[in-house]
């Protein structure tokens, strides 16, 4: 019979994984207290939840929050950090960390909303992606170069035309004034 406590903190973990734009989990093993303590202090100065779980409770809150995806990153000693605003800011805090502290923190995978299972690479590839706005910009100018592409082509004859105009128009006043 579970007690009260296991059951709150099932529905605690289903919500959170609910809420959670990006879940990803990590092996802790070999991570001291001290590096752990920094661990969470980083995380909660880039808005991050992170957390060690229980995998059996892990396991229930999956099923509660219908996402069972969430089954196949836990196992073994795990930790996980939910995020709950842009996906690229846990990921980025988890890599910055192990690099950093040349921490032996191993990333076992995530879970970005409904979507598939990524991979430790996959987690590292999307660390490694530049902030969401410098996409949003990239973006704009990859959409904006064909249109000033287009828009310098339909004015070269134009100014060609301005260009044979303005030299006539020299002409006849050199020829003018030779008079």
């Amino acid at each position: 019979m579970p007690t009260q406590q296991k059951i709150d903190r099932v529905s605690d973990l289903a919500a959170k994984l609910e809420r959670s734009t990006i879940a990803l989990t990590a092996d802790y093993t070999g991570i001291s207290v001290n590096e752990m303590n920094e661990l969470r202090r980083q995380m909660r100065a880039n808005g991050v939840e992170f957390t060690i779980i229980k995998n059996k409770l892990m396991n229930l809150a999956a099923d509660a929050a219908n996402r069972p995806l969430v089954k196949d990153i836990v196992q073994g000693p795990t930790a996980i950090a939910f995020g709950y605003e842009d996906p690229l800011d846990v990921a980025k805090a988890i890599t910055d960390f192990v690099r950093t502290n040349r921490s032996v923190l191993a990333v076992k995978g995530a879970i970005m909303g409904d979507g598939p299972v990524m991979s430790p690479e996959e987690v590292t590839r999307l660390a490694s992606l530049p902030p969401k706005p410098q996409l949003i910009a990239n973006l704009l100018g990859q959409l904006q170069a064909p249109m000033q592409r287009l828009l310098r082509v339909l004015n070269g004859p134009l100014q060609s035309l301005e260009g044979l105009l303005q030299a006539r128009i020299k002409q006849l006043e050199t020829a003018e004034s030779g008079d």
